[in-house]
């Protein structure tokens, strides 16, 4: 019998999953350090983390630990593999609009936004054997968009062998798998809203191994003057991404790699729909008028396929 355990970590919503209920404790525990590591290393809203002494260090080279190191080096792949769309020079246009702390503390304004393009990954220099990290005066990192999917694998994996039984890791839509799954599959609930309850508007569809993410414009939202912003900013313009998806889910080996296509994909609009077919990552791309593509194998709501 599984067992599972729900908390708040890292600004969202944290579950564990363990197969085997005796498990348990020892996944929760091992998923509690992962995620306490990731934050101490990663936070842009944090004093005390490596990410903001880099960010404050005025270009000046910078030693950090091997986590961050990760970190950064998933963050730039990221950015490479998707030409720039996302990319983690983008944190000063957070700042500006307005995403300037923990999410649950950001406030709307009445002053406009002020959009201003992304400096560009190339800038980033980390060096990997000598542990240091450099970016320019000025340049602020966010790691948003792939550090929590990092936390989710490096989690699952740990849960997986403290517990010695299948895990199933979800942080706010960043789902990672580890260790042999129940017969038949993780059942997961696919929504537009990470925090919904089981019975809202989605469909159901079974993990088998990998990982699966959700990217949204529908959760992170608040007033900039008479606009609406959303936290996926387009790195290219600074301004949050207009395309026409609402939410994008997508299958990968990895969270890492879902979420970066799943973000990716609101951020390049139509032409991702293309784009993941060409990938072959199963993908299930809500539009802003309700209707649905599903595109590489995403199953249909009736189908009980895996979709990882």
């Amino acid at each position: 019998m599984s067992a599972s355990a729900t908390w708040r970590a890292l600004g969202t919503k944290a579950v564990v999953m363990a197969d085997h209920a005796p498990g348990l404790p020892a996944a929760w525990a091992a998923v509690e350090r992962e995620l306490d590591a990731i934050d101490r290393s990663c936070s842009r809203f944090r004093d005390d983390s490596e990410l903001t002494m880099v960010n404050r260090a005025g270009g000046r080279r910078t030693a950090v630990g091997p986590l961050l190191v990760e970190a950064l080096l998933a963050a730039l792949r990221a950015a490479r593999l998707t030409d720039g769309d996302v990319d983690p020079t983008i944190g000063e246009a957070l700042v500006l609009a307005g995403y300037d702390r923990d999410f649950a503390s950001v406030q709307g304004s009445r002053h406009t936004l002020k959009a201003i393009r992304a400096p560009g990954w190339r800038v980033v220099e980390v060096d990997a054997a000598a542990g240091t990290v450099r970016v320019p005066a000025g340049v602020v990192l966010d790691l948003g968009a792939t550090a929590k999917a990092l936390a989710a694998d490096r989690a699952a994996r740990a849960a997986a062998q403290a517990a010695g039984c299948g895990v199933l890791v979800n942080l706010g839509g960043d789902l990672a798998t580890a260790g042999q799954p129940p017969p038949g599959g993780w059942h997961v609930r696919v929504t537009h809203d990470h925090a919904a309850p089981p019975d809202a508007p989605g469909e159901t569809v079974l993990v088998t191994t990998g990982a699966l993410a959700t990217s949204s414009t529908t959760v992170r939202r608040w007033r900039r003057g008479a606009d609406t912003i959303h936290h996926i900013l387009d790195p290219a313009t600074g301004a949050p991404a207009a395309g026409p998806w609402q939410t994008v889910s997508v299958a990968a080996a990895t969270c890492v790699d879902a979420n970066t296509a799943a973000t990716a994909a609101i951020v390049r609009g139509e032409r991702a729909v293309a784009w993941l077919e060409h990938l072959g990552l199963p993908a299930r791309l809500w539009r802003t008028d309700g209707s649905v593509e599903r595109v590489a194998g995403w199953p249909e709501p009736a189908q009980e396929a895996a979709a990882a």
